[in-house]
């Protein structure tokens, strides 16, 4: 036994994401590159903005002394103050940079956070459809997962969350606009979820914290205001990244926001800034840090994946799928014409298009497809998403 079986076990039930990536990169070698239609991986495609290359260039020229040296395991105080600076102007909160932990990435301020507050056995409820590797991220940091559900419209269902919530939770994650459906939660909603929180706090004599998951946050095509959720909920962290809004995914920089009117702040704060340098992390990546300080207001032209989305839902629709157009992110979640949504995305593969099962974020019975991708890719995966329909209708 060479590894772990809880690894094993884990790796068996891993990411269908991944899984259809591996998958497309065989059909790839076996029908050419060209031939072969991926939506499964949320890749963002758009370049950085032009800021981020001026940015950049400035600051590896500078070769000031200690440029790459360890700094503040937290992160430099003036990208933190630059990014409470900007928080504040867009959320209304008055953030500091003492309420700012800069991360690797929205997946390392998730295993921060959760590594700060669970003890064994504590419980997290996520919200399906919800991003797989959420429940990979509860366990490694000793904590069991419980699932709420969504109304047929992809919001959370209230009292479905409120069952959930018990002595034992300690977390709640939300991520809005959502991966895979790319559903923004109206404020309303935010609210409500605030509200059974507070509910189950006052039931149980516990603290249960609202964790916001928030890397699509400016990628919202509609006028609807963001709604942040420190006003619904004391106990409330942000985790997000610029992997989506600025193209930086591969860049792995991020950051967490602490609402600063949590009484148990700075407890919070040490444990997250003793987590991120003993898990491994020890710091934010220096250079990252310094470039997105000076751009916290800039983002990739969002009006292109607006194009996108329309361009893939509109063709879909047409076709007789059955799809929510999203406000946010860059996913289509339509509904499996087949019940069964692992089959029906077998039959997209074998017409060489790949996307994600439903059962892999959760909700089974329909599919996730990825339309950050090239113009061409949309367009050449029509021919084999309309043979599909045609054959699962048969």
């Amino acid at each position: 036994m060479a590894i772990s079986e809880k690894v094993r076990e884990q790796m068996q039930a891993s990411s269908w994401i991944r899984r259809m990536f591996e998958e497309g990169m065989e059909l790839r070698r076996l029908h050419g590159a060209e031939n072969v239609f991926d939506l499964s991986l949320g890749n963002p495609l758009l370049e950085p903005p032009s800021e981020f290359n001026t940015v950049l260039r400035r600051i590896v020229d500078e070769e000031a002394p200690g440029t790459h040296r360890y700094m503040p395991n937290g992160g430099f105080p003036g990208v933190r103050a630059a990014v409470a600076e900007q928080l504040a102007v867009e959320s209304g909160v008055p953030f500091t940079g003492e309420d700012i932990l800069m991360t690797v990435g929205a997946a390392g301020a998730l295993n921060v956070i959760l590594r700060s507050i669970l003890d064994p056995d504590d419980e997290v409820v996520i919200i399906a459809p919800y991003f797989a590797e959420y429940i990979f991220y509860i366990q490694h940091q000793t904590g069991v997962v419980r699932e709420a559900q969504s109304g047929p419209d992809f919001l959370p269902d209230i009292a479905s969350l409120k069952e959930n919530l018990n002595a034992r939770t300690r977390a709640v994650i939300i991520n809005t606009p959502n991966n895979p459906t790319g559903v923004i939660y109206p404020e309303s909603i935010v609210a409500e979820i605030g509200a059974a929180i507070q509910e189950a706090e006052r039931e149980h004599g516990t603290e249960i914290y609202l964790i916001s998951d928030e890397p699509y946050r400016k990628l919202i095509y509609s006028d609807d205001r963001f709604p942040f959720i420190f006003k619904h909920h004391v106990r409330s962290i942000v985790a997000t990244s610029h992997s989506k809004d600025l193209g930086l995914a591969g860049e792995r920089i991020g950051h967490i926001a602490v609402n600063p009117a949590d009484p148990g702040k700075t407890d919070l704060m040490d444990a997250a800034t003793f987590a991120l340098r003993t898990l491994g992390f020890v710091n934010a990546p220096a250079l990252m840090q310094r470039v997105v300080a000076e751009i916290q207001d800039a983002t990739v032209d969002v009006s292109e994946y607006r194009k996108k989305r329309d361009f893939l839902h509109g063709a879909l629709t047409e076709m007789g799928y059955s799809c929510i157009r999203p406000d946010g992110a860059f996913y289509l979640f339509p509904e499996s014409p087949m019940a069964d949504d692992v089959k029906f995305v077998q039959l997209l593969q074998s017409k060489l298009v790949l996307t994600v099962p439903g059962v892999g974020f959760g909700t089974p019975g329909y599919f996730r497809a990825s339309y950050c991708v090239e113009d061409s890719v949309l367009e050449g995966s029509l021919k084999g998403f309309a043979e599909a329909l045609e054959e699962a209708r048969q």
